[in-house]
C-alpha cells in the first residue's frame, strides 16, 4: 500500500499528480476534471474512491498517515473527524489567502466543522442537515414540537392510520445523531465547549426522556434497533410511518421511486423541543484538508479549492443532492447552464431540484455541531452503546452512565474505536 501510495505521488505527463481520497459521490469525477481542465496542465487530480461507509473510510486514512504515507495530498474528511486529524498532525493548516477563500462566503455551523483551536484545518465541501418529512394527506400540518408530533402519532394510531415516527435507531452514528439534535435542541451540552471535559446537564438528561418515550409508547417502527437512513426511507415511502426524521436525499429517492405522489411529500424544519424555541439540527457533511505529509501543498491547496468553489458546490448540490457550504448558493436560480432555459430534468436549478432549499438554510443557520473533540470516534462508540436499545434507557442511570464513560472516553480508557 505505502508503495502504491509513494508512485502515485509522482509526477504524470499532466504535470503534477494532486491524489485526493474522498468517498464515493456519483457526479464528482466530473468535479475533478473540470478543475484539471482550469488546472490547463500545472497539476492534475486523481479521485482515489475511499469505501462507502465513514467508519471505514477513516480507517484506511488513518492507517496510511500514521504510517506518513506521502501519496495522499487533499483527504475527504468527515465534518467530526477534523479535530482528531488536526490534533494528530495529519492535516496542514489553511493560512493567507487560502483560508480567506476557503472560508468567503460560507455559513457559520458548516465553517465550525473545519475548524479546531481557533485555526481552519480545511475547507468545507458541502454541509447536511435532517428535516421532518411527512405526507400532507395523513398530516396536513407538520408538527412544531416533539410533544406535538407523539400526540399526533398517538392519533393516527387510534385513527387506524400510518403513525410511526422514523428515524435512525440502530447503533451506529446515526442514532448519536439524533440525541446530539434533541440534546442540542433542549439547551443542553454533553461535553464543554472547549471539548476536554464531559457536561451531560439538564438538556441532555431531557434528550433521554423524549428518546425512553417514543420508543416505548408504540409509536415507533418494529425495525427501530436495525433502522438506518436507508432502512427509515423506505419505511416511510412504503407506508409505515407518519413522520420521517432524516437528510435531504430522500426527497431524489421519493421524486425517482414515487413521482405520482410527490406533490403530498412535503417537509418542514425538525420539531422543536422547548415550545417557541426552534430545533437545532445536527450538521453532516464533508471537509477537505490538505495531507501534512503531501509534497505537493501549493497544488493541493488550489485544487482543495477549485473542487469545493462555490460553481462546483452548486453542481454537486444538483446532481448529488448534497447541500453546500456556501449561503448565496441557496439563492441562485440560475441552472447549471445559464444558456438553456430552466427544467427540472434536463438543466436543473436550485429552486427545482431543492424545493426545500428555505429550510436546509433555515436549519443550517442554527446548527448543532458534534462535540468537537479529537476524540469524537471513542465517544460516538460509547454514545451509540449506551443508548442501544432507545426502550431501556433510564434517564437519569443512563446520564450517569454516559458521564461516567465519556470521561474515560476522553482520556482513552476502555474505548478502542
Amino acid at each position: 500500500m505505502l508503495a502504491a501510495g509513494a508512485l502515485t505521488a509522482c509526477t504524470s505527463g499532466n504535470g503534477t499528480t494532486v491524489n485526493i481520497y474522498y468517498a464515493p459521490e456519483d457526479s464528482f469525477q466530473s468535479v475533478v476534471d473540470n478543475c484539471n481542465a482550469q488546472a490547463a496542465g500545472r497539476y492534475h487530480i486523481v479521485y482515489n474512491k475511499l469505501p462507502r461507509g465513514a467508519d471505514d473510510q477513516r480507517q484506511q486514512l488513518v492507517r496510511r498517515l500514521a504510517a506518513g504515507d506521502t501519496g495522499l495530498d487533499i483527504l475527504g474528511l468527515d465534518v467530526t473527524w477534523v479535530p482528531e486529524f488536526a490534533e494528530a498532525g495529519w492535516a496542514e493548516e489553511w493560512t493567507g489567502a487560502d483560508k480567506a477563500a476557503a472560508e468567503d462566503g460560507v455559513l457559520p455551523g458548516p465553517l465550525a466543522t473545519a475548524t479546531w483551536n481557533g485555526r481552519l484545518y480545511a475547507a468545507t465541501k458541502n454541509t447536511n442537515v435532517q428535516l421532518l418529512w411527512y405526507d400532507d394527506r395523513i398530516t396536513p400540518k407538520p408538527p412544531q414540537t416533539w410533544d406535538e408530533m407523539m400526540d399526533q402519532a398517538y392519533a393516527l394510531k387510534a385513527a387506524g392510520k400510518p403513525d410511526a415516527v422514523l428515524f435512525t435507531g440502530a447503533q451506529y452514528e446515526g442514532l448519536v445523531v439524533i440525541y446530539n439534535t434533541l440534546v442540542a435542541s433542549a439547551g443542553g451540552h454533553i461535553l464543554s465547549d472547549d471539548g476536554k471535559s464531559v457536561v451531560m446537564d439538564e438538556g441532555a438528561v431531557r434528550a433521554l426522556e423524549i428518546l425512553k418515550k417514543v420508543t416505548t409508547t408504540g409509536i415507533t417502527d418494529p425495525s427501530l434497533t436495525n433502522s438506518k437512513e436507508d432502512q427509515v426511507r423506505q419505511a416511510f415511502q412504503r407506508g409505515g410511518g407518519a413522520f420521517e426524521l432524516n437528510w435531504p436525499f430522500v426527497y431524489a429517492s421519493y421524486a425517482k421511486e414515487k413521482p405520482g405522489d410527490l406533490p403530498h411529500f412535503k417537509w418542514a424544519t425538525y420539531p422543536s423541543v422547548i415550545p417557541g424555541r426552534p430545533a437545532k439540527t445536527t450538521i453532516g457533511g464533508y471537509d477537505l484538508a490538505v495531507s501534512s505529509y503531501s509534497q505537493h501543498k501549493p497544488e493541493a491547496f488550489e485544487a482543495a479549492l477549485c473542487l469545493r468553489s462555490k460553481e462546483n458546490q452548486k453542481f454537486s448540490a444538483l446532481k448529488d443532492g448534497v447541500p453546500p457550504t456556501i449561503e448565496s448558493i441557496y439563492h441562485d436560480d440560475s441552472g447549471l447552464d445559464p444558456a438553456k432555459p430552466v427544467d427540472p430534468k434536463g438543466n436543473p436549478s436550485m429552486a427545482t431540484a431543492y424545493p426545500m432549499r428555505d429550510s436546509i438554510l433555515a436549519a443550517v443557520r442554527d446548527a448543532a455541531v458534534r462535540p468537537l473533540t479529537p476524540a469524537y470516534q471513542s465517544l460516538s462508540t460509547v454514545i451509540s452503546k449506551i443508548l442501544s436499545p432507545p426502550s431501556d434507557i433510564d434517564p437519569q442511570a443512563t446520564a450517569n452512565e454516559l458521564r461516567k464513560q465519556l470521561t474515560d472516553a476522553l482520556q482513552s480508557k476502555g474505548v478502542i474505536p
